[in-house]
């Protein structure tokens, strides 16, 4: 694998608090051309460390108001694949984890309201082949979601690459 400088992370952290920044305003604050910052992006999707950019949509703007997050216990460990596969199927379920203590699993997924909820649970989840039980907890509010730090660390100057990138989005054009 590639190394990762200074540079890349210093790109990484602004284009994680804002993807539809402009590659030439991204390369303004890094002090490099815009081709710089294309192939540096470019490189950065190519070795898998940017997995994705786009729009996220608020799932409450849809109807869906309840959000879940399921362990899941297996009859036996080795039963995962299968009951992955069945769980892809399910649209509102938005991620699943294979996890270490009490659970095998844990998915999130989001719910219109607690009808919807207990068909998800009850019928679906449930009656996957392989499913033994299963254990809800319903979120009342997310109060954190953000990306793992990046740690660019400046040198150069005593101005953090979050200060320079807010200057950046202050110049956005709504």
């Amino acid at each position: 694998m590639e190394k990762i400088d200074k540079l890349d992370k210093q790109i990484m952290e602004i284009i994680s608090c804002n993807a539809r920044i402009p590659f030439k305003d991204v390369a303004a604050v890094c002090g490099v051309s815009r081709a710089a910052i294309h192939q540096r992006v470019q490189r950065l999707i190519d070795m898998n460390v940017i997995v994705g950019s786009g729009y996220h949509v608020n799932p409450k703007s849809l109807g869906y108001k309840t959000c879940t997050y399921v362990g899941i216990k297996l009859e036996k460990g080795s039963m995962y694949a299968q009951v992955v596969e069945e769980l892809k199927k399910i649209p509102e379920i938005v991620e699943c984890h294979y996890t270490t203590g009490p659970y095998s699993m844990l998915v999130k997924l989001y719910a219109r309201d607690n009808e919807q909820l207990m068909d998800l649970l009850n019928r679906k989840i449930q009656g996957i082949h392989g499913v033994d039980s299963t254990e809800t907890l319903i979120s009342l509010d997310q109060s954190i979601k953000k990306q793992v730090p990046i740690n660019v660390i400046e040198q150069e100057e005593n101005v953090s690459p979050k200060a320079k990138t807010e200057v950046v989005l202050d110049d956005e054009i709504d």
